[in-house]
């Protein structure tokens, strides 16, 4: 795959999200607000480009017994720094995603990348692969928390964009675009629409409807 698409086949084509339904939760509870959405893409993508170039520079090395827990320990490494980083410069921020900057150990999007690409690639194409898909996660997250915020607050990044009744305008807030299970249905309003222009990433049945033909018997 050329380097371009490394990073460009991720964003809509092989989107982690909406293609192979992975890293639902942040999804579900950090996109609330469009700020906190960017800055979990940032963290995981950093995460992702760490870990995957990483892995890459050892993957010779690893002894398939326990290339597993390599991969997690690298991956552990490097959500532990990007938390440290966040307490110390955006406190604010780290105490909002909480839990789920720790769960980026258990995204299977980071796990799987390192699997699936970073074993068997040299560092370069693993750090692009690694930024297409952080980026293809975080189109997703930012789309997401774009549809809650504005519905749930009337703001964009904070910035008013609906004039609100309590202000003497026209737009009542609806709370329960806040709540995690309306980011649920908006995950699914955009896998729907992707995959209705794209048929091809619609999965095939399991199993094939079989025709019963009735034959006739002679009396």
């Amino acid at each position: 795959m050329k380097p371009k698409e490394l990073i460009t086949t991720p964003l809509i084509d092989k989107n982690p999200v909406i293609l192979q339904v992975l890293g639902i939760c942040p999804a579900l509870g950090i996109t609330n607000s469009v700020m906190t959405a960017v800055i979990m893409t940032i963290a995981t993508t950093g995460v992702l480009v760490f870990s995957s170039v990483s892995i890459s520079l050892i993957r010779k090395y690893i002894p398939t017994s326990v290339r597993i827990i390599i991969q997690v320990t690298i991956i552990a490494t490097g959500v532990i720094v990007v938390d440290q980083v966040l307490q110390a410069f955006l406190p604010g921020v780290a105490r909002t995603l909480s839990v789920f900057i720790g769960l980026i150990v258990t995204n299977c999007i980071v796990l799987g990348r390192a699997e699936a690409f970073a074993v068997k690639n040299k560092p370069w194409p693993s750090m692009l692969d690694g930024i297409g898909h952080g980026m293809g996660y975080g189109l997703v997250l930012v789309a997401v928390g774009t549809v809650r915020e504005i519905l749930g607050s009337g703001t964009w990044f904070n910035i008013p964009v609906l004039p609100l009744a309590s202000e003497g305008g026209w737009y009542s807030p609806n709370q329960m675009a806040l709540l995690a299970p309306s980011a649920f249905f908006i995950v699914g309003a955009l896998i729907w629409v992707v995959r209705s222009n794209k048929p091809e990433q619609v999965e095939k049945p399991d199993f094939e409807e079989v025709k019963v033909v009735a034959v006739e018997t002679a009396a």
